[in-house]
């Protein structure tokens, strides 16, 4: 048999261009499937991780990338989940479905939901084993990933909708609609207006929220920001907590949705939000990152601080919601999606993300 060599964007080391390179990926085991990726979204963490391993702790060389979309082509023994030929979006983060928490319908929280061990999935030319990135790999021609790892769309679903849904929309809406349950006529405020954080002001939207405020520290924000629901914009420093408490009733924001990470970001979160409100952090940070918060302000504040993994979703339940959504003209994916590329245009993806530029980046590879 010929050996399976596809294009693929590979990081070689931190801090340096990813190398486009053929890499032979290996044929599907038990309980695994081999899709041709069609679309891919560029999310934050992908740069953060060709950056900085103190976030997930991935192992290199990688071909990165976590959100994406395509077409299955092969499934190994014992799938039962997918068929050669259906169209599918990538899951970052599958659950097992018999751990304590999927039986209490927290499959975003699956005991084995993230490999302890990583696990090559192919090889460079002179051999090199090649590690799949948050054990999806999208931002190559094909990747093989075990059979939860992926969810069944309809084929009319432009892959470019159905990439950016696996990760950025269900982690920035699920936060809006699962984690913090907006309801019709709650105050929101989204802070840091990347994929994530669009999607988040848009599922506000959707919920009847009103106000919603978007904070950002890119003035160039702005619009975008307009584009995906948002009231009111307010730029990201030392006055944000005052400039959105003015707009929303000298109280805050009933939900604020932090969208970054850091400890700063996270304190203006809390900051931004009223006494008995709820802050809902999605921003991964770093695991030497602390935030402070005074013991006082914790109990007499009434705020909820809650985590928020992949916008408490569960795929196989929230995929066809939110895809009814957008057929329902109630989501525009389209308003996420600023810039799309192929594979040599990733970096460039990257260098946008840190200076504030667009939405989210689509790789086409179809």
């Amino acid at each position: 048999m010929e050996p399976d060599i596809v294009r693929a964007a590979v990081a070689t080391q931190r801090g340096v261009p990813l190398q486009v390179t053929g890499v032979e990926i290996f044929e599907p085991g038990p309980g695994q499937v081999r899709v041709e990726i069609a679309a891919a979204g560029v999310c934050h963490s992908d740069m953060s991780l060709l950056d900085d391993d103190s976030e997930l702790g991935q192992q290199l060389p990688a071909v990165l990338g976590h959100e994406g979309a395509g077409v299955v082509t092969d499934v190994g023994p014992g799938v039962t989940r997918v068929v050669p030929g259906d169209h599918v979006i990538l899951n970052w983060l599958p659950s097992c479905g018999r751990c304590w928490f999927c039986s209490h319908a927290q499959p975003y929280l699956c005991e084995s939901g993230v490999p302890a061990i990583p696990t090559p999935y192919a090889r460079l030319a002179d051999g090199t084993a090649v590690f799949p990135g948050v054990d999806t790999a999208t931002f190559a021609e094909a990747t093989v990933v075990g059979e939860r790892s992926v969810v069944a769309i309809p084929a009319d679903v432009p892959m470019s909708h159905a990439a950016v849904l696996g990760c950025a929309v269900l982690t920035g809406a699920g936060a809006v609609l699962n984690t913090a349950n907006v309801r019709p006529g709650q105050s929101v405020a989204v802070i840091g207006l990347g994929g994530v954080g669009l999607s988040a002001l848009q599922a506000a939207t959707t919920a009847g929220a009103g106000p919603v405020v978007a904070i950002d520290v890119a003035e160039s924000k702005r619009d975008l920001a307009r584009a995906n629901g948002a009231t009111d914009f307010v730029l990201a420093g030392p006055e944000c907590a005052d400039a959105v408490r003015d707009l929303i009733g000298g109280r805050g924001a009933d939900v604020t949705i932090e969208c970054v990470g850091r400890p700063d970001s996270i304190r203006t979160a809390w900051s931004v939000t009223r006494r008995g409100g709820t802050t809902v952090v999605v921003g991964i940070g770093s695991d030497t990152d602390q935030v402070e918060f005074e013991a006082v302000d914790l109990v007499w504040s009434g705020r909820s601080l809650r985590g928020c993994v992949y916008g408490s979703s569960n795929p196989d339940v929230d995929v066809p919601t939110l895809l009814g959504l957008a057929a329902d003209g109630r989501l525009n994916l389209d308003a996420l999606i600023t810039a799309e590329t192929d594979l040599h245009g990733i970096d460039d993806a990257f260098a946008a993300m840190r200076h504030g530029i667009g939405g989210r980046t689509v790789v086409r590879l179809r």
